[in-house]
């Protein structure tokens, strides 16, 4: 059975380092088995790669991959945490922000972009619980914020 640090190879995709804090909070919280992992934007080693709002200033595709790229930066929170991504059990929820117009009603499709990835590297220990909710704005204009709960081994 392939690791999800090979899945991540197999797709030609790497985790960027994880993001700094915008503010006055923690990169993770271990609270017994389950970690979890703060909002983050779509930025790659701290330059954000989405702005604006989707269907408006980007496409619903856009926004797929910048929700994509929230994941790779929520792993990077998580490999921080745990030092090697085969120690998740599972993921247990996901919430995700779509920086959109009013009215706009595919904030799932666009919190695919993390979700598919995650089961895509995890299997079924990748499914979830989750939230895909629009919103008016996001931080520094961006795209999509996304954040997540793993349940994880060991101390």
């Amino acid at each position: 059975m392939r690791t999800p640090a090979q899945r991540l190879a197999d797709l030609g995709l790497e985790l960027p380092a994880p993001p700094p804090a915008g503010g006055n909070y923690l990169p993770f919280r271990r609270v017994g088995t389950l970690l979890h992992l703060p909002g983050v934007i779509p930025s790659w080693n701290g330059e954000l790669r989405w702005q604006g709002k989707v269907a408006a200033d980007l496409t619903v595709a856009q926004g797929y991959e910048a929700a994509k790229l929230c994941a790779l930066n929520l792993l990077a929170c998580a490999r921080l945490a745990l030092g090697d991504l085969d120690r998740i059990r599972q993921i247990v929820s996901v919430n995700g922000y779509v920086n959109c117009v009013p009215g706009f009603a595919d904030a799932p499709k666009v919190i695919n972009g993390a979700s598919d990835l995650l089961v895509e590297l995890f299997g079924d220990a990748g499914r979830h619980v989750r939230a895909a909710i629009g919103v008016a704005g996001l931080p520094q204009n961006a795209a999509v914020e996304v954040q997540m709960v793993a349940e994880v081994d060991g101390p």
